[in-house]
């Protein structure tokens, strides 16, 4: 075998010499590399630069929340009779409170069974909710909370099963089993405090015998019956009002738990107190309000130092950062400092400040922002109210009954008039005559209707109703009860006048409908020829142009200043209903702008993605310069081995003739 290597015939260094070409050749690629590792660092960079950005919008987002600028402390004297907190709807002051009675839950109790395993009976429990007076021995429905069905079944007709079932249906009732050392009971447990919320059972057994005291009958609870003839269970405790004194007055509410005695103020009631009141002191959260303008500067300083960073020039060393001279990022952060500083039309919406520096806030030589905490505090002193139009979206009414909703990031500040043309209603069913007040069960105790396009059907407790209120009530606990409306979301009310009943959508709009579709009641209930309304949409104009209605709801119209911004019309007169001042803080503005920025299409994403795309592009370039590289070092080596081969050949050639030339004869002399 022949062995050959290149330089070994004729001592020409081919690999050193391939080399050195090779390296010039090659020079070009390390100009692709270096600029794949600039594109590497500012990719890098905007990575950074996004998490930074991400942190400082959602710090912007919470900030927007002008209720963290209006909050308000509450707390009482004595802390072990109640606690209490308020936002920023509460007025500054001092209240005598005097806790007389807390409220509670009605429990009531089965007889006793063997064991827990004991056979009840099948059938239904429908639970209905209200307070009973025992003075008039009447049960009056809570219109706010439906009846509520429980399904006992052979698989679950025992007492422990009857107790599962109740827990599973996820009612306002919850149930155990107590072994009082003889019998197990069954003891049902109010959900809510308070009277209205006391229960009312009645039961549809499958023996055939809903009022007798056997069979599942036995959990039959109507406090209006007699014993053993539809109320077979005991109450154990009822359920009550909580009462108290505020500055002397009467209040009675269902709940520990009061958000409607003083405006802006929530009462924790924990024990009583009766002739010995405690002084409630309401005033504003000025150490909260400090908090939350410092969580603004921080915020902004960090994202501002961030930017500052990733495009600082370095003289001593004379290199610049990453994004030193980038056009984006001098662009974002030219319009992070130019929103902050314009001014705000806080004043729109009766804030009264227009500039961080109204509350001591400005910028620094270095780009930061720091704050004059005298300054703040003169203006916590004195206009508290309007700081939170500083840093929130608010809009402010100038009429009671129209209420701001909400706006979009198009929706511009200031005062927008507004009419109202037509109000919006509910539809609704009327009866054609008096409803029958005697239900009699199989006969007209159903009744199906559809509303807003849901089906629902009912079967109403058999009896003599005392009034058509009561009847009233009674149809609107069982529909506002139905699985099919609760899970649709939808609920009607349901009133009366001259014993006519009215059954009407909770919902507002033409989105509404009610009809009466049908059951053996149908006739009795409503009549021969109901009368069906349909929903009616809102109608008016917001500064000046017709605006979209949809129920109760009047969107600015597109393409105006007002655009995205919405009103509530709850009621009142036709016409000028005055005006909707609008502002837009500083919070809500940069929340605004740096979610474009994070958007898939902005700013930081477009320049992100032509980074890549370079990247790319200079990956394919590089691969395709290798594959000339490796062409031409193959044609250089094969080249330089030719040559090295024909210079072996030619010393051989010349080592052969030196040879023969020495080896003829020597000339005489």
């Amino acid at each position: 075998m022949t062995m050959s290597a290149a330089g070994i015939g004729s001592n020409l260094d081919v690999d050193g010499i391939v080399s050195q070409l090779m390296a010039v050749e090659k020079q070009p690629l390390a100009l692709l590399q270096k600029r794949e590792a600039d594109y590497q660092a500012k990719l890098s960079a905007y990575g950074s630069l996004k998490g930074s950005l991400s942190a400082f919008q959602t710090a912007m987002q919470g900030l927007a929340d002008g209720s963290k600028f209006q909050a308000a402390t509450a707390s009482a004297a004595d802390s072990s009779v109640l606690a209490a907190s308020a936002n920023g709807k509460a007025v500054p002051g001092s209240y005598s409170v005097e806790v007389q009675q807390l409220a509670q839950q009605q429990k009531i109790r089965s007889d006793g069974f063997a064991s827990t395993s004991t056979v009840i009976g099948s059938g239904t429990l429908t639970i209905q909710y209200g307070a009973y007076d025992s003075g008039s021995n009447t049960f009056t429905l809570n219109n706010a909370k439906p009846a509520q069905t429980v399904t006992i079944d052979p698989a679950n007709n025992t007492l422990s099963g009857v107790r599962d079932a109740i827990n599973a249906a996820n009612i306002d009732v919850s149930a155990t089993i107590i072994n009082d050392g003889a019998s197990n009971r069954l003891v049902m447990t109010s959900k809510d405090t308070g009277a209205s919320s006391s229960i009312k059972i009645s039961v549809a057994d499958d023996d055939g015998n809903d009022l007798d005291a056997s069979g599942l009958s036995r959990l039959a609870f109507d406090p209006t019956a007699a014993a053993g003839t539809g109320r077979n269970m005991a109450e154990v405790q009822p359920g009550q009002d909580a009462k108290l004194k505020i500055d002397g007055i009467d209040i009675s509410k269902p709940s520990n738990t009061i958000t409607d005695a003083i405006e802006g103020v929530t009462l924790n009631l924990l024990k009583s107190n009766t002739g010995s009141p405690t002084t409630l002191t309401v005033g504003r959260d000025v150490a909260g309000v400090k908090a939350s303008v410092e969580a603004f500067v921080k915020a902004y300083n960090n994202v501002s130092q961030t930017l500052a960073g990733l495009s600082a020039y370095n003289a001593a060393t004379k290199t610049g950062a990453a994004l030193q001279g980038d056009s984006t990022t001098l662009s974002i952060q030219s319009r992070i400092r130019a929103t902050l500083s314009a001014t705000v039309g806080a004043a729109a919406a009766g804030g009264g400040l227009s500039s961080l520096s109204d509350i001591g806030v400005a910028f620094q030589k270095d780009g930061t922002l720091a704050l004059d905490s005298t300054k703040l505090q003169a203006a916590l002193d004195n206009n508290f109210n309007g700081i939170a139009g500083l840093f929130s979206a608010q809009g402010k009414s100038s009429d009671s009954l129209v209420s701001y909703v909400g706006s979009t990031g198009n929706t511009v500040p200031g005062n927008y008039a507004v009419t109202v043309s037509r109000l919006a209603a509910q539809a609704s069913v009327a009866g054609s005559q008096a409803a029958g007040l005697t239900i009699t069960a199989g006969i007209n105790d159903q009744l199906d209707i559809n509303v807003d396009g849901t089906l629902a059907s009912i079967t109403l407790s058999a009896g003599t109703y005392g009034s058509a209120d009561a009847l009233a009530a009674e149809v609107q606990s069982k529909l506002n009860g139905t699985a099919a409306l609760l899970n649709a979301g939808n609920a009607v009310t349901v009133s009366q006048s001259a014993g006519v009943l009215t059954i009407a959508s909770a919902r507002y709009g033409s989105a509404s409908a009610v009809s009466v579709m049908g059951g053996n009641g149908a006739a009795s209930l409503m009549g021969a020829s109901p009368v069906s309304a349909a929903g009616v949409d809102v109608a008016g104009t917001i500064n000046g142009i017709a605006a979209t209605g949809i129920g109760q709801t009047l969107s600015a119209a597109v393409g105006d200043h007002a655009e995205g911004l919405r009103v509530n019309i709850n009621g009142g007169p036709l016409g000028s209903r005055g005006n909707i001042g609008f502002s837009r803080g500083y919070a809500d503005q940069l929340n605004t702008l740096v979610s474009g920025f994070l958007t898939s299409d902005g700013l930081i994403a477009s320049r992100t993605d032509g980074l890549n795309a370079s990247i790319k592009d200079l990956d394919q370039r590089q691969s395709d310069f290798n594959d000339r590289l490796t062409a031409i070092e193959a044609r250089y080596r094969a080249q330089f081995t030719a040559l090295d081969t024909m210079l072996s050949s030619l010393n051989q050639t010349s080592a052969y003739m030196t040879q023969q030339l020495s080896a003829l004869p020597t000339k005489y002399s």
